[in-house]
């Protein structure tokens, strides 16, 4: 399913990429690394926050959190990376899992870090924007107990408009937040653990043979709550335990701060490649949607994590049933309209390119290689046929070119962009090129990249929005 170097090196090849990207889709975003997603729904889309895993470290170490959004669940608009460790004062290394929520018009970002003093604190970033930009709320931690459980904040506003932020690692906490969302009432509450209300009891300590005894148990909780309500009932998702690595397990309760019941694990004894998971749900458009993190993409692992989708239906009683990943992942449920300015970083499947942004929040699609693309699912251009594209583009250097394909990488080539030098890497111009024959209808639009008579590997040019014109 997924497109490997060896099968673009062919027509044949290309042909058959082209039948396996129509039906990849996870991970949802192959630019970056994107573990522990945390989606929010607003205004009708699909925001995804994540980490940032770097690569070829051996370690979770993480400096920044960035953003994604979608209108239909397959093509993801890159956001960049609104905050970073830069963001927070009092932070040093270690950015890890977050939930970002919206309150009353602002967006309250609940991260965790190492501190300066050496723990783990949770802070609280705010904006006026889904996608920033955001600023540290307090200049300091909100929940800074000198404890390594405080990660993983998970954040919800119940429809009584009290707020509560649940997080932990081995230990489980809460806090009902106040209504300014950076400060809480009362003191910090942990939450009674039994195998009631988790599957098991997690022995003190962390090692992995303490990991193990656990498996004495059904389950026990690790980290990486999320809290939600859904039908007057409440949900907590966390990572579990399955033979020494993470599964996804949950609990529910009548009432927000429980007593929990725990339901069972679904998603446990999956190829995911990496030792944990982050599971975050929504319900979008009539549809109920599970995010997780994978190891799977090249060169991923459990130290490079990239987030996932599936799709599933509640029982009749409203518990969750087991889900299985997949390489296909979800069906769009919105189309693309190409007749105004689409951002070249909102992709459904991409190879051979990466992003990068000029400043805060303004991307583009960088890194570009021969044999690289750019797939666009349900493009949909109706009856109107366009007779002209266009792309803003730049260059330092001339000799590639930009293909336009419908459907697949070796598809119907419907406008073809040959990219002379700009002035610059970020010199931007915009191109033309007339289309060729008829388009109507929903189409996946491929994005393909060719050189032309320069060296193999080499950059060919920086990608920043296209428009079809009737």
């Amino acid at each position: 399913m997924i497109i490997t170097k060896k099968c673009l090196s062919s027509l044949l090849g290309a042909t058959l990429c082209g039948i396996y990207a129509v039906s990849a889709q996870n991970p949802v975003v192959q630019t970056s690394y994107t573990p522990d997603p945390a989606p929010m729904v607003y205004n009708d889309r699909v925001y995804m926050y994540t980490g940032d895993d770097i690569p070829g470290y051996d370690f979770y170490y993480m400096t920044k959190w960035r953003v994604y959004s979608s209108g239909d669940m397959v093509n993801w608009t890159d956001h960049g990376v609104p905050i970073s460790l830069e963001s927070f004062s009092w932070a040093r290394d270690r950015a890890w899992a977050a939930q970002c929520v919206e309150r009353n018009g602002q967006f309250y970002w609940y991260i965790c870090a190492q501190t300066v003093d050496n723990d783990m604190a949770i802070g609280v970033a705010v904006a006026d924007s889904p996608t920033g930009p955001f600023k540290d709320a307090l200049g300091k931690p909100l929940i800074t107990t000198g404890s390594w459980s405080n990660i993983d904040p998970t954040a919800y506003v119940d429809s009584d408009g009290q707020a509560y932020l649940y997080w932990g690692n081995g230990h489980l906490y809460y806090v009902k937040l106040n209504e300014d969302m950076v400060s809480y009432e009362g003191d910090i509450v942990e939450v009674p653990q039994t195998v009631e209300s988790f599957g098991g009891l997690r022995k003190p300590g962390r090692s992995e043979d303490v990991l193990q005894k656990a498996e004495q148990y059904k389950d026990v909780f690790v980290e990486g709550p999320w809290f939600y309500k859904r039908n007057k009932k409440y949900y907590l998702l966390y990572a579990g335990m399955t033979k020494g690595t993470e599964s996804l397990s949950y609990a529910t309760s009548d009432h927000p701060i429980g007593p929990w019941k725990y339901q069972g694990k679904i998603m446990t004894d999956q190829p995911t490649n990496s030792f944990t998971n982050h599971g975050g749900v929504i319900d979008y458009k009539g549809k109920s949607y599970l995010f997780y993190h994978t190891g799977l993409l090249p060169e991923g692992g459990s130290y490079g994590r990239s987030s996932a989708i599936e799709e599933f239906t509640y029982n009749h009683d409203g518990t969750i049933p087991v889900i299985t990943i997949s390489k296909v992942g979800v069906q769009p449920v919105g189309t693309i309209n190409p007749f105004e300015r689409n951002e070249a970083e909102t992709i459904a499947w991409s190879e051979k390119c990466t992003t990068a942004e000029k400043e805060i929040g303004n991307v583009y699609v960088t890194g570009i290689r021969t044999g690289g693309f750019i797939k666009v699912r349900a493009v949909d251009f109706g009856t109107d046929e366009p007779k002209h594209f266009s792309a803003a583009i730049a260059a330092g250097l001339d000799g590639g070119i930009l293909d336009v394909r419908l459907d697949s990488v070796a598809g119907s080539k419907i406008a073809s962009i040959e990219v002379p030098r700009t002035g610059g890497w970020n010199s931007w111009k915009t191109l033309k090129s007339a289309i060729t024959g008829n388009v109507s209808g929903v189409h996946d639009v491929y994005f393909v990249f060719q050189g032309k008579n320069i060296t193999a590997g080499r950059e060919l040019f920086n990608f920043d929005y296209w428009r079809f014109e009737k």
